[in-house]
């Protein structure tokens, strides 16, 4: 974490996203607030789904007042690595920021999910980044900015809503829960992804 901007990364306006080449290395950063818009650059971030002891997903509804699919259901939360911060310390500060919690276990299991998409205004998300798997250690307490709504549903239950296009999720959630469907039917058996399966910003820092 010897990243000169890591400090000011981590509140408030300053908070900076990890911009990335066509090979996923590390080519700057900018403050997140100018980061999405018509033209988004490719940055780094993470999609994390979060289980409960008896196994269930929690999905969020993001918050009204969100500048990308305000409104949409979606995994349970996300976030951006910030310059010279680990997945790990990532994703526990987001966990605390959207959703009041801490984790008793996080898990990368998918190394790298690459997607691009574009809301009906134009602002384009293009990010790429790991899935991850948590395990929740303490009760919820939703952040209103963040989250607008919140359930618990069992994995095969999501599927199934998505199968009959009963659930509208956003597009890298979307995107993202088709690619864990094929680690198999059991969320806590999905094997863990090494180090060097993560975009090379991620790698070894944790």
């Amino acid at each position: 974490m010897d990243d000169p901007s890591f400090g000011q990364a981590m509140t408030g306006d300053a908070e900076h996203v990890v911009l990335l080449d066509e090979s996923w290395n590390a080519v700057g950063s900018i403050p997140k607030v100018r980061a999405h818009h018509r033209s988004t650059p490719l940055h780094l971030a993470f999609t994390a789904y979060v289980f409960d002891e008896a196994g269930r997903l929690l999905l969020t509804r993001r918050a009204l007042s969100k500048r990308t699919w305000p409104g949409v259901w979606t995994n349970s939360l996300c976030g951006h690595p910030a310059p010279g911060e680990s997945l790990v310390d990532a994703v526990r500060r987001r966990l605390r920021a959207e959703l009041g919690t801490t984790a008793e276990r996080i898990e990368p299991v998918l190394g790298a999910v690459r997607y691009r998409a574009t809301m009906g205004n134009g602002i384009v998300e293009n990010e790429v980044g790991p899935a991850v798997r948590v395990l929740q250690a303490a009760p919820l307490a939703p952040n209103p900015d963040e989250v607008d709504r919140v359930r618990w549903a069992p994995w095969e239950a999501v599927l199934a809503e998505v199968d009959h296009q009963r659930l509208e999720l956003s597009p890298w959630s979307a995107i993202t829960i088709e690619r864990l469907r094929r680690l198999g039917p059991h969320p806590r058996e999905w094997p863990v992804v090494g180090v060097r399966d993560l975009p090379p910003p991620l790698r070894c820092r944790d």
